[in-house]
């Protein structure tokens, strides 16, 4: 699999980190490092992220500013899109066809204008800061929500750049390491029986693990990698052999009318995945659409690659949900580090756009947020909001609010130390339905 670069050298897979431990967890590790939440009634019941890494232009995707000078407003056109007076890039076709069912964020604005640390305010919802590191959503609807017994609550595909926090590695992701390939049988390491893995020579494994559990858990008693031990090592051994959770992860059982708009890339694929797993019960779901860091051939690398990748997977990803009956239960985010410069440079013949937190876009969508609207707006050169600003800790405790987990809620540090899931954000009330 290909890797991306920002700007700083940072490759994408340095961002995606679980916590402390700095690779991919197998999957009976993970179960025993991952505690279910208390369920709270709430209109979604379940989430994508979508993480858009390397900060993608707002001027030329959600946020055009047609009447700007030529040294802002670049080379791409609006259209109309199926709500009435709310226009998009060209190059989203796809996306403007299902305007009515995404809430587009405009004159969202922060100030931190490196990859690293935007990433980090996008993925918590907080404000880095030195002396402690916020998890990330996912982390925090794991703790909340949970999810069924035989099935992972967090999934990264295949990784994801959220972290765990002073939460702990318990609620880190599974991460599936790789994508499905269209026409494929797809499977995840430590859940497909492969490699000639039956489900007998796990139940002998199963029993010898379960005596080495309960000698270790009398040696260290008060070890929290301990603590749960044999419950974690049931699970794991319930996802293996459950037919639910190998079938979540096997696009190819997806009839072929209903995976054809996904197409055949990487990204669309993945989101037919996301779609699958949600179906299946798993509670929160990350995707990665990196490439975004477009200093140089902005609008070549936009119109050839990255726009029509976004098109097609998140079309097809709402319309799929929809037509599964899960849209209205699913909270979608879609988010950036920060936006690009309303100035095109001149580093190379056709020009680019360089980092700019003071003004981007997001999107929200499903799980009783009100879809076919625009909220915020950006001044006549895309520079900055026109007038209030909306901020990723708003959009972090609406996130949540649409999830029935209140984002004033208090957790305590290792330390004893209170701390709010969000702790600048408010509800932007419009965004819901």
């Amino acid at each position: 699999m290909a890797l991306s670069f920002t700007c700083d050298g940072v490759k994408r897979r340095d961002f995606l980190r679980a916590g402390a431990l700095g690779v991919g967890l197998s999957l009976s590790g993970y179960l025993r490092l991952s505690a279910a939440g208390e369920l709270k009634k709430a209109k979604a019941t379940n989430a994508i992220f979508i993480n858009l890494t390397g900060g993608p232009s707002h001027m030329d995707t959600f946020d055009l500013k047609p009447d700007a000078p030529a040294e802002n407003r670049g080379t791409f056109n609006p259209i109309k899109t199926c709500v009435p007076g709310v226009e998009i890039s060209e190059h989203l076709p796809k996306l403007a066809a299902q305007a009515d069912k995404f809430c587009v964020l405009r004159g969202v604005s922060h100030t931190l204008g490196a990859h690293a640390l935007g990433t980090e305010y996008v993925n918590t919802g907080n404000r880095p800061i030195q002396s402690l590191e916020y998890p990330g959503y996912g982390a925090v609807v794991t703790k909340e929500k949970g999810g069924p017994k035989d099935l992972p609550p967090f999934v990264a595909i295949p990784n994801s750049n959220q972290r765990t926090g002073f939460l702990g590695v318990q609620y880190a992701p599974l991460n599936t390491t790789g994508s499905p390939k269209s026409g494929q049988s797809y499977g995840v390491r430590g859940i497909s029986l492969g490699n000639g893995l039956t489900v007998e020579e796990v139940e002998r494994r199963q029993n010898l693990l379960q005596g080495l559990d309960k000698t270790f858990a009398n040696v260290e008693s008060n070890s929290q990698l301990l603590t749960g031990l044999d419950r974690f090592s049931e699970q794991a051994h319930s996802i293996i052999t459950s037919r639910r959770a190998r079938d979540a992860f096997d696009v190819s059982k997806e009839s072929p009318k209903f995976a054809e708009p996904f197409g055949t890339e990487t990204f669309g694929m993945n989101c037919l995945l996301a779609s699958r797993l949600v179906e299946s019960g798993v509670r929160f779901v990350t995707m990665t659409l990196g490439g975004w860091d477009t200093h140089t051939n902005n609008f070549t690398n936009l119109r050839t690659k990255l726009l029509p990748q976004l098109d097609t997977g998140v079309a097809a990803l709402l319309n799929g949900l929809q037509q599964k009956g899960l849209l209205e239960t699913t909270a979608v985010f879609i988010t950036g580090e920060f936006g690009r410069t309303p100035k095109i440079n001149s580093r190379a013949a056709e020009g680019g756009r360089d980092h700019y937190p003071r003004c981007m876009f997001m999107l929200l969508a499903g799980g009783g947020v009100k879809g076919g609207q625009v909220i915020g707006e950006s001044d006549k050169t895309a520079s900055g909001p026109k007038n209030d600003a909306i901020t990723p800790d708003d959009v972090a405790a609406t996130f949540y609010h649409t999830l029935g987990i209140d984002h004033t809620h208090e957790y305590h540090t290792n330390t004893g130390r209170p701390i709010m899931i969000v702790r600048d954000g408010k509800i932007i009330t419009q965004a819901l339905s």
